[in-house]
């Protein structure tokens, strides 16, 4: 028989893991067990759901089978809230962002797992042996608490994806020294050590129309620098600008005092609105989409793979895209960190 659980949902922001607690530990007199995942539709998840398909064998004995529901991101907390609040219980784990914890938590949604691991010590090693900074944000509530909701899954990081045959180019080389006396960054060291003004330059050196010579040959399109998220929808756009506020000495938030911290005076203190204006200053380099409040995380990687785009800052989590096989710029790649801010020191 095909058994569904009727435990509430529990966060992972690793299912992978918690499915085989849950699996293993409580459904051992069934034969055949279903559980039922909800998760945002993107790489990490489908390597999720392959490595459990491959890998898992529970020491039960049972056949477990993942069912997994991808939902395209920017549907997904709308359709995970709505399954959540029905009282429907279609899912057992969830995938969820780590900025929802508290709200999903306090409405009862979550389920606490400190019990799950203190049954299975070995599991609890492991568990403990995860990095504090990501089981604090991404398992705890509240923060930094011993009140365990899930497992890390994908602690993601913003990645600077370069075109290493334009980058490169000596041509390209030799007049970006010439406009800016300083060296193009072509290398994954020289774009680690990239600055957020050489980002901007960048941008403002490969704008090019479509016939204008781009790396020894007429451009076969528009052609623009640089990209990030500049999205409207969901996080599309504070991910980025958050980071430029905490580089430039600002906050969102006076964490100190919380739960009781306050926004105002600090989100918008004058460090906070120069990153803010730092960041809107370089959407004029980018694909004009950019300027519609529609270039999400997937649109400029879109672009990035289409080969419309110098560099492109986006999640590691994308990176599989930009490899396949159908990805334009597969075989002329440069990775390096996202650019910073230089303090006068």
């Amino acid at each position: 028989m095909t058994v569904m659980t009727k435990v509430k949902a529990l966060t992972t922001a690793a299912g992978f893991a918690a499915t085989l607690m849950v699996g293993g530990a409580t459904f051992a007199y069934a034969e055949d067990v279903t559980l039922t995942m909800a998760v945002p539709d993107w790489p990490p998840t489908r390597i999720l759901k392959k490595f459990f398909d491959e890998q898992y064998k529970p020491k039960s004995g049972n056949n477990v089978k993942l069912d997994v529901d991808f939902i395209p991101w920017p549907d997904f907390y709308t359709r995970v809230n709505a399954s959540l609040t029905s009282g429907e219980q279609k899912y057992n784990f969830i995938v969820s962002d780590s900025q929802w914890l508290g709200a999903f938590v306090e409405g009862g949604y979550f389920r606490k797992i400190n019990d799950l691991l203190e049954a299975d010590p070995e599991f609890m090693a492991t568990f403990k042996t995860i990095h504090p900074n990501p089981l604090n944000a991404y398992s705890t509530y509240p923060h930094k608490t011993e009140n365990y909701y899930g497992f890390p899954q994908f602690p993601d990081v913003l990645v600077n994806y370069g075109r290493a045959d334009i980058l490169c180019h000596e041509e390209e080389q030799k007049n970006f020294m010439a406009k800016y006396s300083k060296k193009l960054p072509c290398t994954g060291e020289e774009l680690d050590a990239m600055t957020w003004d050489d980002f901007k330059n960048v941008g403002e050196f490969f704008l090019r129309k479509k016939g204008e010579m781009l790396a020894g040959a007429p451009a076969e399109d528009d052609f623009y620098g640089i990209a990030y998220q500049a999205g409207k929808g969901y996080d599309f756009s504070s991910m980025q600008i958050n980071g430029m506020i905490w580089q430039m000495g600002g906050d969102t938030w006076d964490e100190t005092q919380a739960p009781k911290g306050q926004a105002e005076g600090v989100v918008n203190s004058p460090q906070a609105v120069a990153a803010l204006e730092k960041y809107l200053s370089m959407i004029q380099y980018m694909p004009p989409v950019a300027k519609t409040g529609t270039m999400d995380i997937f649109v400029s990687d879109q672009l990035f793979r289409e080969g419309k785009v110098a560099m492109n800052i986006d999640w590691i989590g994308l990176g599989e895209a930009s490899l396949a096989p159908d990805s334009k710029v597969k075989d002329k790649l440069v990775f390096g960190q996202a650019p910073g801010t230089m303090g006068a020191d």
